[in-house]
C-alpha cells in the first residue's frame, strides 16, 4: 500500500516518540514538523530531513498530508485539532484531548459535525496487557469484580520541569499529565465511574500545582476502588516501572500497579499473579487459592496506536479511543480536581 504522510505537531517528549516511530513503520512517513521557531526544533527537522513550519495552516497548504499527530502543550490541542477537523484531515491528538472541559465539548460536538476521524493518544488502550485484562475479566475468571487498587507513584527530576516550566503550573501536575492514563485503563477494566473523592498536595515541590494526590473511585456498577498518584515518590509502584512496555524506564518485574479483587479472584496486573478458589461454593479465607502467573504478550503500546490511527485513516477499522472517550477521561480527572479542590464528593 502507498505510504501514508504524516505530520507530528510539537517535537517535545512525547513527539520525539511520535517521529522515531514513524519513522520505524513502512506504512506511513514523516512530511513535516510544526513547532514554534527555536533551534532545538530546527535541528530535529533537520535530522530528520523534513520542513519546519510554525504554524499547521501553512504546513497543512503547502504538503499533501494524509494524517496529522498533535502532541504540543495541552493548551494547543483544541485549536489545532479543531484545524485538522475543518480541513478534513484525521488527526491523532495526544490526551488530554484538550485543556479544558468546555473546549473538549466542542470539539467532541465539531467531531461529530464534521463525521471526522480522531484518536485520542491513550496510548495503553492498545496494550496487549490491558486486552488480557479485559478477557480475563470478561470471562468473569475473578467472579464479579468488587474492588480496584491502584498506583502511579515515581519521581521526575528537576529537569522535567527545566524543560517544561509550564508542568510547574496548573494543569501541568500528574492530575492531567498521568491520571488521565490511569483513569482511561480503569474505565476500560472497571466500568464507568460515577463519583470520586480525592486529597491533593504540594508539600513537597511547593509547586502551584500537585504532586501527590489519593483518590477514592466509585464505579456505576459498584465496584470501589482507591488510588495513590505521586511524582515524587521513590517508588516503583506506576505502569511505566512494571509494565515493560518502554526501554525508557528501568523495571521491576516484581512490582504491580493494580489490583483488581473479584469474588472468585483477584488479578495482580502487570505480572499477572492470578489468585483464585477453583470453586467458589468453598470459596474461603480458611482455604488456599490456586496460583497462577499467566503468560502475557508485551508490545509497545505508542507503536501499536500508530498502527491502529493508520487503519483509522485509512478507513479500515473506527477509532478505539474516541473523542467522546478522551473527553470522558478529562472529565473524569476534572472531577479528581475539583474534589481535592473542594474537598468533597464530586460525581460525574
Amino acid at each position: 500500500m502507498q505510504e501514508l504522510n504524516m505530520v507530528v505537531v510539537g517535537p517535545g517528549l512525547i513527539g520525539k516518540q511520535h517521529i522515531r516511530l514513524i519513522g520505524e513503520n513502512k506504512n506511513c512517513r514523516l512530511v513535516a514538523i510544526v513547532a514554534p521557531d527555536h533551534v532545538p526544533n530546527h535541528a530535529i527537522a533537520q535530522a530528520n530531513q523534513v520542513p519546519l513550519f510554525h504554524d499547521l495552516y501553512t504546513c497543512l497548504a503547502s504538503c499533501k498530508v494524509d494524517g496529522v499527530v498533535i502532541s504540543s502543550p495541552n493548551r494547543f490541542h483544541a485549536e489545532q485539532a479543531t484545524i485538522c477537523i475543518k480541513e478534513g484531515v484525521p488527526v491523532l491528538v495526544e490526551k488530554p484531548i484538550t485543556a479544558t472541559v468546555e473546549e473538549g465539548e466542542a470539539l467532541v460536538r465539531l467531531a461529530e459535525e464534521y463525521d471526522a476521524k480522531i484518536v485520542v493518544g491513550h496510548h495503553r488502550a492498545h496494550s496487549p496487557l490491558l486486552a488480557k485484562a479485559r478477557e480475563i475479566i470478561r470471562d468473569g475468571r475473578l467472579g464479579r469484580l468488587v474492588s480496584v487498587t491502584g498506583s502511579a507513584q515515581f519521581f521526575k527530576p528537576d529537569i522535567y520541569f527545566q524543560a517544561g516550566p509550564w508542568r510547574t503550573q496548573p494543569g501541568g501536575g500528574p492530575i492531567l499529565i498521568n491520571l488521565i492514563h490511569e483513569v482511561g485503563n480503569l474505565r476500560t477494566l472497571c466500568g464507568e465511574v460515577c463519583a470520586v473523592h480525592a486529597f491533593s498536595s504540594s508539600n513537597i515541590r511547593r509547586y502551584p500545582v500537585e504532586d501527590t494526590v489519593a483518590i477514592n473511585l466509585m464505579f456505576k456498577n459498584g465496584v470501589l476502588g482507591n488510588f495513590m498518584l505521586s511524582d515524587t515518590a521513590a517508588c516503583a509502584k506506576s505502569w511505566e516501572q512494571t509494565s515493560r512496555e518502554n526501554p525508557a524506564y528501568p523495571t521491576y518485574q516484581d512490582e504491580d500497579c493494580y489490583v483488581i479483587s473479584g469474588t472468585v479472584g483477584s488479578l495482580s496486573i502487570p505480572t499477572f499473579r492470578f489468585k483464585y478458589y477453583p470453586d467458589e461454593m468453598l470459596a474461603s479465607w480458611w482455604e488456599p487459592f490456586t496460583e497462577e502467573v499467566l503468560d502475557v504478550e508485551r508490545k509497545e503500546p505508542l507503536s501499536c496506536q500508530l498502527a491502529h490511527f493508520i487503519e483509522v485513516v485509512r478507513g479500515n477499522v473506527p477509532p478505539l479511543v474516541t473523542a467522546a472517550d478522551g473527553l470522558r477521561n478529562l472529565k473524569i480527572t476534572d472531577a479528581i480536581a475539583r474534589s481535592a479542590r473542594e474537598g468533597r464528593v464530586v460525581h460525574v
